[in-house]
């Protein structure tokens, strides 16, 4: 009878253990139930249009270009979900993304790593200090302009976005410097790169300044080795771009400067440092809470064709183009969009319907994007 007591009480100092610290089974995947302090964040984007290109390429691709480049169709340029998860000292964000710019931009990418627009955590370094150190698939500072139009003057992208990084892979430390100015620095894989194509590693910075609300000056840098199986010829790159945007009242401004540098061995051995580089302004004027109109100039030069490869058999790439986009704000979500938009070159480096090389191109482009 005493030995019963006994094998009873200790059961009774056993059993509340047992139920308040139950072994995690590893056999199964999903041990992820636990209790979350922080919030979470679920948000959509969706970006539909129809584009008319008056070169009427017989592919129905429109050259140059992966941002809404398909012609005389009806598509998705880009949609997607994000899930963002914020607490006092970690954040994270997963944007899996889908439509023809993911199949144009990402062409490079294997699998599902193709459907990344983000996948990135980031841990809070010091309590009192806003230092992040941030690891992942990441959205590239490069140029005004990035792949989601509705934060854009213009539905189009320029040329300058289309021939940066739309998005890294590594690592970005954010440091305050100051109320009025932030640097960023970036160890990632390389030139747009989620699966690396080299054992190098590339560096780039981010210096941020806004001396008001009204105005952000922006100075980005980036240098890598760019050598590949795909471009044995690549050495070093090295790229800089400075770019403001400006609001205040019914009127909108930005623009965008940059110039790359590309080391490339030639078929004679000697090597060279070849350059391409873009300048843009673009201007919004509101006319009433609902309607603005849109307008850009640039100018994108490219002789030795590091980024751009002629359609033509011509030497180099130039162009300019000009455009004009009315933009109707349907709802404070939704937006529609209709854009002309004239391209010009001193060189044939388009085509007309026919399929042959003239220099200009013509685009009409209307777009209806959503996001909630």
């Amino acid at each position: 009878m005493k030995n019963i007591q006994i094998i009873i009480l200790l059961v009774g100092l056993f059993i509340p253990n047992i139920l308040c610290a139950q072994v995690v089974n590893t056999g199964v995947m999903d041990t992820t139930d636990v209790k979350v302090k922080g919030k979470f964040v679920v948000e959509g984007y969706i970006d539909a249009y129809y584009g008319y290109d008056f070169s009427k390429p017989t592919s129905k691709e429109r050259p140059y270009f992966v941002s809404s480049a398909r012609h005389n169709e009806m598509n998705i340029n880009l949609a997607y979900v994000s899930v963002k998860y914020t607490s006092e000292r970690v954040r994270a964000r997963f944007a899996p993304g889908f439509g023809s710019y993911i199949n144009a931009n990402y062409a490079a990418e294997q699998g599902v790593l193709k459907n990344i627009v983000e996948g990135n955590v980031g841990v809070k370094l010091f309590k009192n200090k806003e230092i992040w150190l941030d690891f992942g698939v990441l959205g590239s500072p490069y140029t005004n302009e990035s792949a989601i139009s509705k934060d854009h003057l213009m539905y189009s992208r320029s040329f300058a976005p289309e021939y940066v990084p739309y998005y890294l892979s590594g690592a970005k430390l954010s440091v305050p410097l100051g109320k009025k100015v932030n640097f960023y620095l970036y160890l990632i894989n390389g030139w747009q790169q989620i699966r690396d194509v080299n054992d190098s590693k590339s560096i780039g910075t981010q210096l941020e300044y806004r001396p008001n609300e009204n105005l952000l000056v922006n100075w980005n840098t980036y240098i890598g080795n760019e050598n590949s199986e795909v471009r044995p010829d690549f050495g070093n790159r090295y790229f800089t771009d400075v770019y403001f945007i400006y609001s205040k009242g019914k009127f909108s401004g930005t623009s965008c400067f940059y110039v790359g540098a590309q080391e490339t061995k030639l078929p004679t051995g000697s090597a060279e440092t070849q350059l391409w580089y873009n300048a843009n302004i673009i201007c919004k004027y509101n006319f009433t809470p609902k309607v603005s109109l849109s307008g850009r100039l640039e100018y994108f030069d490219d002789q030795k064709s590091v980024q751009i490869s002629p359609i033509n058999p011509v030497n180099g790439f130039s162009s300019s183009s000009a455009s004009l986009c009315v933009n109707y704000a349907i709802e404070e979500n939704v937006l529609f969009r209709l854009e002309s938009r004239s391209f010009f070159s001193n060189k044939n480096v388009y085509q007309n319907a026919s399929g042959n090389p003239v220099s200009n191109s013509q685009l009409l482009i209307g777009s209806v994007t959503v996001w909630f």
